[in-house]
C-alpha cells in the first residue's frame, strides 16, 4: 500500500508546475525546453495581435478577438484566421502566415510571406484606388472631334440622286464620267463629302439645287391677278400652289389679260436677279395684231419707241403667221416695265388683241395647258442660275 502511495504522490509532482497548477507531460517540456533555446516561445505564451488599435488586449476594428495580453484571454482560432484572411495586423504585413499555436516562421514581428502569394495592400490603399476610379469615371465625356467619327457633310452622289439627278447608281456614274464639279473643281472620286447649303455643285456646268428650293413654272391664263394674295377676292396665282409647306411667290409680273409662263419660287435671290435690268433676262411674246404691216416695223420696234417712260426698244422681231389681215407676230425684249409689249406695239399703230408669253429666259412654255402648275426640272433651274451668273 505505501509504494503504491509513493508511487501516486511522484506521479502528482510530475504534473505539478512551480506556480502550484498542472504543466504539460515530460515530453511536452523537453519540447518547450526546445522552443526556448530556439529564441521561439512557448506556444502557450504566444500573443496573437489581430489587428488591434495599438496595445495588447486592443479589439479589433472589425470585430475581431482581443489580443493576448492580460486581459486577452488567449488566442481565438476564429480571429487569427480572419486576421490572415486580411492580410495580418495593422502594424504590417504578415501574408501567409498561419494561426495558432503550431504557426512557422521567424519571431514576432518580421514579415511573414507564404510561397506563390503577393504580399496584401492595407485598407487605406483600397479606399484610395476605389475613391480614383470613381473620380476617373464621374468625370464628363470628352466629345471628339467630328474629324475622328463621322466627316461633316453628305456622299456627292447621294446629294445628287435627292435633288432628282436620278438613281445613286446613275450619280456615281455622272461622276465617273467627270461631269461633276463642285466649288470649280471637277469630282471624280467616289463618296467625296459636301454640304448642300454652302458648296456649289455643278453637272454639265449647270448648277444643281440641292438646297430646300422650289421651282414652277406656270401657264397663266387670262382673267388671273398676278398676285399670291387679291382683297379683292379675284382669281390669282395663289389659289394654284395651294396646301404647300413653303411660301412661294411670283418672279415678275404678267398683265391680267396677257397669258403665258410665270414662274414662282422661294429663291428670293434668283428671283431678284431674274427680274433686274442688269442681267437682262430676255422673255418672249407672241402677239396678234392687225395688218398690213410695213416692211420696217421690226426696225422700228428695235430702234427704239419713244413711250411716255422712255425709249423702249425690242431685241428681236419676227412674224411667225399671217392670215389675211390677222397677224402673229413674235418680240422679244429684255424689261420688263408695265405692259411694255402693248405699249410698244400700240404706239407703232398696231394695238394687241391678244398677247402671249412663250419663254422666260431659257424656259418655254412648249405644250403646257392653259392652268397647269409643273416643277421645273434640274436641268430648267440649272439654266436659270448660269443665266443671272448664279
Amino acid at each position: 500500500m505505501r509504494s503504491s502511495g509513493r508511487n501516486n504522490d511522484s506521479g502528482r509532482g510530475n504534473y505539478r508546475g512551480a506556480g502550484g497548477g498542472t504543466s504539460q507531460p515530460k515530453s511536452g517540456g523537453k519540447r518547450d525546453d526546445k522552443q526556448q533555446r530556439a529564441g521561439r516561445p512557448r506556444p502557450e505564451e504566444r500573443r496573437y495581435d489581430v489587428g488591434g488599435t495599438g496595445g495588447p488586449g486592443g479589439k479589433d476594428e472589425r470585430g475581431g478577438a482581443k489580443g493576448g495580453g492580460p486581459k486577452g484571454g488567449g488566442p481565438k482560432s476564429t480571429g487569427s484566421r480572419g486576421a490572415a484572411a486580411r492580410g495580418g495586423a495593422k502594424g504590417g504585413p504578415r501574408t501567409g502566415a498561419k494561426s495558432g499555436p503550431g504557426a512557422k516562421g521567424g519571431p514576432k514581428g518580421g514579415p511573414q510571406r507564404g510561397r506563390g502569394q503577393a504580399p496584401a495592400r492595407p485598407r487605406e490603399y483600397d479606399a484610395q484606388v476605389e475613391e480614383r476610379n470613381r473620380a476617373r469615371h464621374n468625370k464628363p465625356q470628352i466629345k471628339t472631334p467630328k474629324t475622328f467619327g463621322d466627316q461633316d457633310g453628305e456622299r456627292l452622289q447621294k446629294v445628287l440622286a435627292r435633288a432628282g439627278m436620278g438613281s445613286r447608281r446613275a450619280c456615281e456614274e455622272l461622276i465617273e464620267q467627270a461631269r461633276v464639279e463642285v466649288n470649280g473643281q471637277i469630282v471624280m472620286e467616289q463618296g467625296v463629302r459636301v454640304d448642300p447649303e454652302k458648296d456649289e455643285i455643278k453637272v454639265d456646268g449647270l448648277t444643281v439645287a440641292t438646297q430646300s428650293y422650289l421651282f414652277f413654272a406656270l401657264n397663266k391664263p387670262a382673267g388671273v391677278v398676278s398676285t399670291m394674295e387679291d382683297p379683292d377676292g379675284r382669281q390669282c396665282l395663289g389659289d394654284y400652289v395651294t396646301n404647300r409647306e413653303t411660301r412661294l411667290f411670283h418672279v415678275g409680273r404678267l398683265d391680267t389679260e396677257t397669258e403665258g409662263i410665270i414662274l414662282l419660287t422661294n429663291h428670293g435671290e434668283l428671283a431678284h436677279r431674274l427680274t433686274h435690268p442688269r442681267y437682262g433676262v430676255k422673255k418672249t411674246y407672241l402677239a396678234a395684231i392687225q395688218g398690213p404691216l410695213p416692211r420696217d416695223l421690226g426696225k422700228q420696234l428695235k430702234d427704239g419707241i419713244q413711250l411716255e417712260d422712255g425709249y423702249a426698244r425690242a431685241d428681236h422681231f419676227r412674224v411667225v403667221e399671217n392670215t389675211g389681215k390677222n397677224y402673229l407676230v413674235e418680240v422679244t425684249l429684255h424689261e420688263g416695265r408695265k405692259h411694255i409689249v402693248r405699249r410698244m406695239l400700240s404706239e407703232a399703230g398696231f394695238p394687241v388683241d391678244k398677247l402671249v408669253r412663250t419663254s422666260f429666259g431659257p424656259i418655254a412654255l412648249g405644250d403646257q395647258k392653259s392652268g397647269w402648275l409643273r416643277r421645273m426640272t434640274n436641268t430648267e433651274v440649272g439654266m436659270l442660275m448660269r443665266e443671272v451668273e448664279l
